[in-house]
Parts: C-alpha cells; sequence; structure tokens
C-alpha cells in the first residue's frame, strides 16, 4: 500500500512527476497536479486507491533501451495533458492503468518474443510498445474528438493493436521519434 513515511514510496511519486512534466523539480505530495497528470484525485496514489499501480512503475522504469530515451519532448499525450486545456477530460492515468495491462498481456502471450529477441532486451520493448500504444491512443481521441464515453472503444482497438500488430505500433514510434 502507498505510505507516506515510506522514503521510496515518496521517491517513486516525485520521478514520477519530474518524468512526466520534464521538471527537475520536484511537487508537493499533494495539490491538484496530480489531478492534471490525469489521476482521479490529489494524492498521486489513484486510480487504483492505496497501492502504487503498476502503470506508476512503468513510467518509472529505465527508458535508456528504449526509443523514447530518443525523444526531446514528450509525447503528444502528455503535452496536451501537461500544457494544454484538458482534451475533453482525457483519463490520462485509467488509461495508463490498461495500456500497461495490455502490453504485459501481449509478453505473457507470447507476442512481444520476435521483437524482444531482435533487440535483445525486454524493458526496452515493453516500455517502447507503452509508449506506441498511447501515442496511438492520442491520435485515435484527438482524430475522432473522443470523450469519455468512446474510452472503452479506443481501448478495445489498442487491445487488438497490441496482441496482434505489435511491430506496426513500435514502427509508428519509430517514425514519430525520427520526424
Amino acid at each position: 500500500a502507498l505510505d507516506d513515511s515510506e522514503r521510496v514510496h515518496m521517491r517513486i511519486l516525485q520521478t514520477i512527476y519530474r518524468q512526466l512534466t520534464r521538471s527537475r523539480l520536484g511537487c508537493p505530495r499533494y495539490g491538484a497536479h496530480w489531478e492534471q497528470l490525469g489521476f482521479q484525485g490529489t494524492s498521486g496514489s489513484t486510480p487504483l486507491p492505496g497501492e502504487i499501480p503498476t502503470p506508476k512503475i512503468q513510467l518509472n522504469l529505465p527508458w535508456s533501451d528504449s526509443v523514447l530515451s530518443q525523444l526531446p519532448q514528450p509525447l503528444p499525450v502528455l503535452q496536451t495533458q501537461l500544457h494544454c486545456p484538458p482534451l475533453d477530460n482525457f483519463p490520462f492515468c485509467i488509461m495508463s492503468v490498461n495500456i500497461t495491462r495490455m502490453v504485459i498481456q501481449a509478453l505473457r502471450e507470447e507476442r512481444l518474443s520476435r521483437e524482444c529477441n531482435r533487440r535483445q532486451q525486454v524493458i526496452g520493448v515493453l516500455n517502447d510498445l507503452y509508449a506506441a500504444a498511447f501515442l496511438r491512443l492520442f491520435r485515435l481521441w484527438k482524430g475522432q474528438h473522443g470523450t469519455i464515453a468512446d474510452a472503452g472503444f479506443f481501448l478495445k482497438e489498442l487491445e487488438l493493436s497490441t496482441k496482434r500488430k505489435p511491430r506496426q505500433l513500435l514502427k509508428s514510434l519509430e517514425a514519430y521519434v525520427s520526424c
């Protein structure tokens, strides 16, 4: 469970904040800044109350083996979430939970084996697929003027893409990074 007295828990939250905002500074433990990042409350402990959910750890994984380490700026979904008016109440953290679940499921179902073997790594592939799925979600959400009511539809499309076409998703991320 998330524990304010646990130094590691607090460091994870601060790291997540700094990575998402590209800030060198930390943030207060409680405040509206967590909601601006897409969490459901002001504590940074939701969407899974009382726990440090997998997506927060996903965001905290080492990115050096990932295409993401080449990004000069955050993915557009993060830019939108952090610097612009809300994108029709885009549920960043809820989507993050679901995308992390999809990526892990694709790994468990051995749908990423070829790519992991080709790159001789697992973490970098997982991180890149996570980012690629988010990029795809952003493009769907923006292109179709998505709302919360559309979230289920978008998640189904992402689930199919992560299972059936992970390489295509990864190539779209590589194309985005190279632009």
